[in-house]
């Protein structure tokens, strides 16, 4: 690893975080990165992905572990706020979970997401914040969110829940089933739609039966 990529330049005062600039670098850092990793990837082919100076880069960001952590942070942030757009004309609570389910496995199954979570694993232990930024912006944000979602049901009646965060991770658990675990360690291949359907039905059916107000029929796979 070269210590340019590392440490940090001199750099001139910050630009507005979100202009089109910071977001054609992170662009340009999420095609190098995924395509060499973390370790291999350089500032400079970072620079000519995104069409840039070298210079440039250190405007927005002080080293590669800062950049790829605003890597990790923006496409977590992005794949939070699809999860959770949520149908208003979904009234019941299966159609619900059915729904989030269904969409948050199609995004964990993704290939791009497997590189991503397989270089944070490898980075973590010397980048720690790294790991917790992926932490904080993934499962805890998501299962934050999905456990406002899952208090708004209670309150209506439809799930008797006492702690909204561990109920949010037991469900999004109960989806992953081992598929994500296979694809990680290159043990499965990438799930069909409709392998994914299955597998969140069965959640949806484990869930409620244990969290769930109404009888729920029970289905063998």
């Amino acid at each position: 690893m070269s210590m340019t990529d590392i440490e940090t330049p001199a750099a001139p005062a910050r630009t507005e975080p979100e202009s089109s600039k910071r977001r054609d670098i992170i662009d340009g850092a999420r095609k190098v990165f995924f395509e060499k990793g973390f370790d291999a990837a350089s500032m400079d082919e970072v620079a000519k992905a995104a069409s840039v100076s070298k210079a440039t880069i250190y405007v927005y960001f002080n080293s590669k572990e800062e950049l790829f952590e605003a890597l990790v942070h923006n496409d977590r942030a992005r794949s939070a706020e699809h999860l959770f757009v949520v149908d208003p004309s979904i009234d019941d609570v299966a159609s619900l979970l059915r729904r989030i389910g269904i969409s948050f496995m199609s995004m964990m199954v993704q290939p791009d997401h497997i590189r991503l979570v397989r270089m944070v694993i490898a980075v973590a232990e010397r980048f720690p914040r790294v790991g917790r930024t992926f932490f904080e912006a993934g499962p805890c944000h998501g299962g934050q969110r999905l456990g406002e979602l899952l208090r708004q049901q209670a309150d209506l009646g439809r799930l008797a829940i006492d702690d909204d965060l561990a109920a949010a991770y037991v469900f999004f658990n109960l989806c992953q089933s081992n598929q994500v675990k296979g694809l990680l360690f290159g043990t499965e291949q990438q799930p069909t739609p409709a392998q994914i359907e299955a597998t969140v039905d069965r959640a949806v059916a484990i869930f409620l039966a244990y969290y769930g107000t109404e009888p729920v029929e029970k289905k063998r796979a």
